[in-house]
């Protein structure tokens, strides 16, 4: 397995807390990541049957076979273990004893608010970002396969065709992991719900759209896709908010963490095909999007991130808000560095610079170049990793 970009936050934690709680996607890497981090200590994984009715009908004598501590996969599936690791952890409050993961964010970030507030540091650890991606010898070299391939780390790891892999992935998501998060009688419904969603990428989130495209309520629009994003695979991009002007757009975007698993979710079961794909643009600026957010959550970094759409038509994809300032961020799938590109990011840094304020604008695009330019500069999409996305 390659280093992971959190792996430096990981250890710095577990130094400093008696616990650490690992969230994230499943299959994102985190099992592998704690394990070698944290090698010296027991592993124990809930997923597995006679391990998880141990912990939910005996939590004590469960915690007692760890003297020293352990790494607890899946610690969502025994959701009062927390409660009773509370009173371990107060009577001997060393650091790093106690490491959890888990894939549900809602439920395991409940459970451990509730009990170990104070006691554990809280990280996230979401698909591949293109930094680490990079690191194996075998990756994809082109926007197109980079798209394609997403991010999840046993397709690199195990040299596997990506849409292979992601349709067991999603079959396993669908019909175990969401029954666990949610009570969820139609899945054939919900998967339809969720190749919906796919086709929205970055795109303005309609509820009513959206239900009315599937056959179901809003409500249930709603709620369905709290199972989204509680299970890491999309996300909502808030609108931007500023005193200075009242005619902003105030729906979110809706985003995908792992554009692989878009593209699977579209029908896409070839990188050539995204070179004409209708929906080539959006699946770009979810690409640009997610992997700044995953740069920035590596780097513990959360929130600060929207983008901008008035009613006259001035739009840039995503805005990263600093103390001191702005930095505008554009993605443009385009392979030709032209002027143009900058336009949009042009017409909303004149509607949002200040005296006070710093403003900057970067447009990622499919090319090569780099170029430096009066308002900004525009990076190539292979070296979007290389920007400071935090101060």
């Amino acid at each position: 397995m390659i280093p992971r970009d959190l792996t430096q936050r990981l250890r710095r934690a577990a130094r400093q807390f008696p616990a650490v709680t690992l969230t994230g996607p499943r299959q994102s890497g985190k099992s592998t990541l704690c394990q070698e981090l944290f090698s010296r200590l027991p592993y124990a994984n809930l997923e597995a049957p006679d391990t998880r009715a141990f912990a939910r009908e005996d939590p004590r004598g469960f915690l007692a076979e760890f003297p020293k501590g352990a790494v607890i996969d899946e610690v969502q599936r025994a959701p009062e273990l927390p409660s009773y690791l509370q009173g371990i952890i107060d009577a001997d409050p060393k650091p790093g004893r106690w490491i959890l993961t888990g894939s549900q964010n809602l439920a395991l970030l409940e459970s451990v608010g509730q009990s170990l507030a104070g006691r554990s540091a809280v990280l996230h650890l979401l698909p591949l970002a293109r930094s680490e991606v990079a690191r194996f010898k075998r990756h994809p070299k082109t926007l197109e396969g980079a798209i394609f391939a997403g991010g999840y780390p046993r397709i690199f790891d195990r040299r596997l065709k990506p849409s292979d892999w992601l349709s067991a992935y999603v079959s396993t998501y669908v019909e175990r992991d969401v029954r666990t998060i949610s009570n969820i009688g139609d899945l054939v419904t919900f998967q339809r719900f969720l190749e919906l969603c796919a086709g929205r990428t970055s795109q303005l989130l309609s509820y009513s759209s959206l239900a009315a495209d599937c056959g179901i309520s809003q409500p249930t629009a709603k709620a369905w896709l709290s199972v989204l994003e509680t299970s890491f695979i999309a996300f909502r991009l808030p609108s931007f908010h500023t005193s200075r002007r009242k005619r902003l757009v105030k729906m979110p975007k809706l985003h995908f963490y792992d554009t692989g698993l878009a593209c699977w979710l579209l029908g896409i079961r070839d990188p050539e095909q995204l070179r004409s794909h209708p929906l080539r643009g959006s699946l770009f600026e979810t690409w640009v999007v997610s992997e700044i957010l995953k740069h920035r959550v590596n780097r513990g970094e959360s929130g600060g991130m929207s983008f901008y759409r008035d009613r006259d038509g001035a739009e840039v994809d995503l805005i990263l808000e600093y103390a001191d300032g702005l930095t505008l961020v554009e993605a443009k799938a385009s392979q030709t560095a032209s002027p143009n590109l900058m336009d949009s990011a042009r017409r909303v840094l004149n509607h949002l610079t200040e005296p006070s304020r710093k403003c900057g604008a970067v447009v990622a695009y499919g090319g090569d170049e780099v170029q430096n330019r009066s308002e900004g500069k525009l990076v190539p999409w292979n070296r979007l990793h290389e920007q400071p996305w935090t101060r």
